[in-house]
């Protein structure tokens, strides 16, 4: 049992058969979440471990405004136990397995206890941040029926926050916070680069509709 090529394979062809069409959760983001995983993992991690709770840990994805979306990380746990099984993982990879599932999700809230679920939490968060993170973003607001911005407040200088309906807003609410999150330092670095690249995307943003980004949304 190792991070083969062919494990690999077999671990997407299960995925690809089972996942929903989803812009922000479908194979290509399993694909990143294991680029990602694996330029944070050193010699301690195990690697056979962390390539199968990469790949399988959206297995049940609910959509971010299903009320029972805090649930979906450990329904994904429980689906992965038969097919980790198929897959020749003993009994200890399969727990440490699932517990990585579990604790990667922000909206399960349960801490991450080994290395693999720090790693695999931070690799899942890296793909809301960069130029990836910013495609996805609007994408799923546009799903949902969100708007781009506010036109009368676009960084709500002067308004609360609402995330439920303009997309930018779900920058300063959260993705622009990440960084600070990072449970690795090698995903600290990942994620502050990622940002900085946000920020000046955000800069063009401001100048293009005909404003200027607030020193706020900068500096955290």
């Amino acid at each position: 049992m190792d991070g083969s090529a062919d494990l690999r394979s077999q671990l997407r062809g299960i995925v690809a058969q089972r996942m929903e069409t989803d812009p922000a959760h479908d194979l290509a983001h399993l694909d990143r979440v294991w680029v990602n995983a694996q330029a944070i993992a050193d010699h301690e991690t195990d690697m056979p471990v962390l390539l199968a709770a990469s790949y399988l840990h959206d297995l049940v994805n609910l959509p971010k405004d299903d009320p029972d979306r805090h649930l979906a990380s450990r329904r994904s746990a429980a689906d992965s136990e038969s097919i980790l099984g198929d897959l020749g993982y003993n009994q200890d990879q399969v727990r440490a397995i699932q517990h990585a599932i579990e604790a990667h999700s922000f909206s399960a809230n349960i801490t991450p206890e080994t290395i693999e679920a720090r790693i695999l939490r931070d690799a899942d968060r890296l793909d809301a941040l960069g130029a990836i993170g910013v495609a996805r973003n609007f994408s799923v607001s546009g799903a949902l029926g969100r708007s781009l911005y506010d036109p009368a407040d676009p960084f709500a200088e002067s308004r609360p926050l609402d995330d439920l309906h303009f997309s930018l807003d779900h920058w300063k609410v959260k993705l622009l916070s990440l960084p600070d999150e990072m449970l690795t330092e090698t995903g600290k670095q990942i994620a502050q680069q990622r940002i900085e690249r946000m920020i000046r995307f955000l800069e063009e943003f401001a100048e293009e509709i005909g404003g200027t980004l607030p020193r706020s949304w900068v500096t955290r």
